[in-house]
């Protein structure tokens, strides 16, 4: 397999993991839906959960493999584990570093499922001590840390606030303490934000979002180095059965071809769509990354390449005048999941489980999620226009 180190991210979007087909003749990798492969004259010595040899899919498949090799490249890493979701990723990791001593650090402001996940089930299952704080706030992540703390797991930028952590001070942080630092950076994507490059030992993608693009396949993975992605391999994708299958694998290593084209027109739209919004009067607030009223702006300009296509943004109504707006929209779908081709957007209530952990002026009457998509930010921002006017904003 050829080389593709020292080339451009773009080029290695394209070319990493792929190669010809032995069989055809063909220059780009097939999907091989086979649930087992054939195996050697004398099976005896194989190891049967080995994850980085095809002998069954659960333990890996040929698709899985082109894509990690993909992965790995894209974030600087040894090695990447792809599995069936999102959760699936943040799972291995917590399932594999954490036993029933351990303290882990957290973002309070988080997915719902890795909420639910620290906040309870793990707590309640497994006697795991774990700490939310704000880890926008380099103190609060010092003080929290305890003899027993085994991880440190920032989501940044945060979903569903945007809010950004320090990926560099918050390794020092944890590497001080003996603990890990793993970072889930599926609003950046590997385009914009590098966190191994700034010291984190893990890094999560929901591939589902802005890595596939096409809202049409699911997957997650986890990069870093390979004795703590085999891990992961082996005990939470071999043993707890977390695999991808093989056609979810293939669509996603098509969808991550085109990530550096759609990440630029995702934030160049996200952009101008932030200081529309910002300007509206009906508008409460803005919370994304590329306005200089975000409040840490500063930290993203910094360790971000681009401020991506996620914002969330207030409205001064009851939430009857904002399901209203919702529901007038024509180009922008009212839907969950984000980073897909077209522009998504949800309303979060005021009733919403994590609501005392968001800032101020998300707590009044709710917040919009936005997941700005691919199609003109004129388009967009007049779409917007008219589902104000008609919602009588």
């Amino acid at each position: 397999m050829a080389d593709y180190s020292e080339t451009d991210f773009i080029t290695r979007c394209i070319h990493v993991g792929n190669g010809v087909d032995k069989e055809t003749g063909a220059i780009r990798r097939p999907i091989t839906m086979a649930n087992c492969y054939q195996l050697p004259e004398d099976a005896s010595t194989l190891n049967w959960s080995d994850p980085n040899n095809v002998i069954y899919t659960r333990t890996t498949s040929a698709n899985q493999l082109y894509l990690q090799q993909r992965l790995a490249s894209l974030e600087g890493g040894e090695d990447a584990v792809v599995l069936a979701s999102g959760v699936a990723a943040l799972s291995g990791v917590f399932f594999s570093f954490l036993d029933k001593d351990s303290h882990v650090i957290c973002s309070n402001v988080s997915y719902i499922a890795v909420y639910r996940l620290l906040n309870q089930y793990l707590p309640e299952k497994y006697g795991i001590q774990v700490s939310l704080v704000d880890t926008s706030n380099l103190d609060e992540v010092r003080n929290a840390v305890r003899p027993n703390t085994k991880l440190i797991h920032v989501e940044t930028p945060g979903n569903p606030t945007t809010r950004i952590s320090d990926i560099e001070e918050i390794a020092k942080i944890a590497h001080q303490a003996g603990a890990l630092l793993s970072v889930d950076s599926t609003f950046a994507s590997p385009y914009v934000q590098r966190p191994l490059a700034l010291g984190a030992d893990l890094v999560v993608q929901s591939l589902t979002k802005y890595i596939n693009g096409h809202g049409d396949a699911m997957g997650g993975a986890v990069i870093g180095k390979k004795e703590l992605i085999d891990k992961i391999k082996s005990e939470a994708m071999v043993n707890v059965g977390g695999c991808i299958s093989p056609f979810n694998a293939w669509l996603i290593m098509r969808g991550v071809v085109t990530l550096p084209l759609r990440m630029k027109q995702h934030s160049a739209s996200a952009q101008k769509i932030a200081e529309f919004l910002e300007s509206y009067p009906a508008v409460s607030f803005v919370a994304y990354p590329g306005l200089k009223s975000h409040p840490q702006h500063a930290l993203a300009k910094k360790q971000m390449s681009l401020y991506s296509g996620m914002m969330a943004f207030g409205i001064d109504g009851d939430s009857a005048t904002i399901n209203k707006f919702v529901n007038s929209l024509k180009i922008i779908i009212s839907a969950v999941s984000l980073g897909h081709d077209e522009s998504l957007i949800v309303f979060i209530g005021p009733d919403d489980e994590r609501i005392d952990f968001y800032p101020p002026e998300f707590r009044t009457h709710g917040f919009l999620r936005f997941s700005v998509g691919l199609e003109s930010a004129n388009d967009l921002i007049a779409d917007l226009k008219q589902a104000f006017h008609t919602a009588g904003l």
